[in-house]
């Protein structure tokens, strides 16, 4: 696609037009410390065909490492997408289709939605679930705005073993909406300290937790939900980074959780350099009014044929804006796609076996990898990820990577007493002798 800008007498009439001294009076509503002071360092422009040659010369130098054996997780999990998915996808009718507003032409994307609302809401054990958050940060911080709305609170409770990203993300929701965030931090376990929470919980409106959390330490939900003293107890959400999880652990709306958002990206949607990802959000039925972005509904006709809408729109462009829930205006509709086709496929028994081969093989790196010294961090359970401790994460992944594999996270930027920590992923796509190959490598780097 070309880019056509406009010239600088396209720019001086369209301001005259709408009567504006200049393009900075349209950024006026913006606070000032927000606005850049300089332009950003980018280079000047160059001919389309010298990019093309650039983007060429750069594409000759990837290393084709789609076939390295992978242990690198972190929110980013590396599962087999089958080939019936992209088929799916790639129809014309869905892959051009946006926001469902006439039902009568979109009967097809809005019974996908529904199919979908349906699979996420029993997989997290909750009532009710929308289609329409972007990813998994921005689904938490999604869910913090929505428990301040319903319970009237400022204060925000994160565990600190909540995704670094995350809980950036969040911070940067609230900043300036005048809610507090404060972090509550783990035991040696890897799960939340249960008395630090209890005693942080007055006053918080939310409590944000993974499930698995960032270290892949399955959290205990439900004591979490019980251990608030009575009166005092905020909403609980989990936040599930890992979808594939929730056919192994036991959901959280049956662990007492009130609210559950996370990303669905394993299902069906390839890792893709960054994204696209696929935030979801399900809860308890008596909250739905206050869920952000849509909900799509099952309804009959005036001849009484099955049928779908758009049940509830709580978005600024549908409602009055004070009203409004969110900004969200993303129905994510082709990745909704992909993770409903994606878990039609793979059905109740195949989901739990993809589960049980995922947990299966992390469980047996870890114990290969504990036989060479190599020691989990922590004791708490873990579903396809754990934490160890290598010396020097960054030059191992340097030197594993010359040899083949891509290795595991360096834990030391978000967490600093964990210096030498080392986050490592096992999902089906793992074989072995990948595992095994990795064990020879990291035994003398313990």
């Amino acid at each position: 696609m070309h880019y056509l800008p406009a010239s600088g007498e396209d720019i001086k009439r369209m301001l005259g037009a709408i009567g504006a001294p200049g393009v900075d009076a349209l950024f006026s509503s913006i606070p000032k410390d927000l606005r850049l002071s300089t332009p950003l360092p980018i280079p000047a422009g160059i001919a389309e065909s010298k990019v093309k040659e650039r983007f060429a010369l750069r594409a000759a130098k990837n290393t084709v490492a789609s076939c390295f054996p992978c242990f690198l997780g972190a929110g980013a999990y590396d599962h087999y997408v089958p080939a019936a998915v992209d088929a799916v996808l790639s129809r014309s009718e869905f892959y051009t289709s946006y926001t469902p507003y006439q039902p009568e032409m979109a009967q097809g994307t809005l019974q996908a939605i529904f199919e979908f609302q349906t699979m996420m809401a029993g997989l997290t054990g909750m009532d009710v679930s929308n289609a329409s958050l972007y990813d998994g940060a921005s689904a938490t911080a999604e869910a913090a705005l929505m428990a301040s709305r319903i319970r009237k609170g400022r204060k925000i409770l994160v565990a600190r073993s909540l995704h670094p990203s995350y809980r950036a993300v969040l911070k940067t929701y609230v900043k300036r909406l005048g809610l507090q965030v404060e972090e509550v931090p783990f035991g040696s376990d890897g799960r939340v300290d249960l008395e630090a929470y209890a005693k942080a919980a007055a006053g918080a409106c939310v409590f944000l937790v993974g499930q698995p959390n960032f270290f892949g330490v399955v959290e205990e939900v439900k004591a979490i939900a019980e251990v608030a003293p009575q009166g005092e107890k905020p909403l609980v959400a989990a936040v599930v980074s890992e979808a594939l999880s929730l056919a192994a652990i036991e959901p959280p709306g049956r662990q007492g959780a009130d609210i559950c958002v996370g990303d669905a990206r394993s299902f069906g949607l390839p890792i893709g350099f960054g994204g696209p990802y696929l935030g979801f959000m399900t809860a308890k039925k008596e909250f739905m009014r206050q869920m952000p972005g849509r909900i799509c509904g099952e309804t009959v006709d005036a001849d009484g044929r099955r049928g779908f809408v758009l049940t509830l729109t709580t978005r600024e462009q549908h409602i009055r804006r004070e009203k409004a829930t969110s900004n969200i205006c993303s129905n994510q509709g082709l990745c909704m796609l992909g993770a409903t086709v994606y878990l039609a496929l793979m059905g109740r028994k195949g989901l739990t076996e993809l589960a049980r081969q995922n947990l299966s093989k992390a469980e047996y790196l870890k114990q290969q990898l504990k036989a060479k010294g190599v020691k989990p961090i922590f004791g708490g359970p873990t579903f396809n990820e754990f934490a160890v401790s290598i010396r020097g994460a960054d030059k191992v992944n340097k030197a594993l990577f010359k040899k083949g594999i891509i290795g595991g996270y360096a834990m030391g930027k978000d967490y600093p007493e964990f210096k030498d920590g080392y986050l490592l992923c096992a999902t089906e796509q793992t074989t072995k002798d990948g595992c095994d190959k990795l064990v020879a490598e990291l035994g003398g780097a313990a």
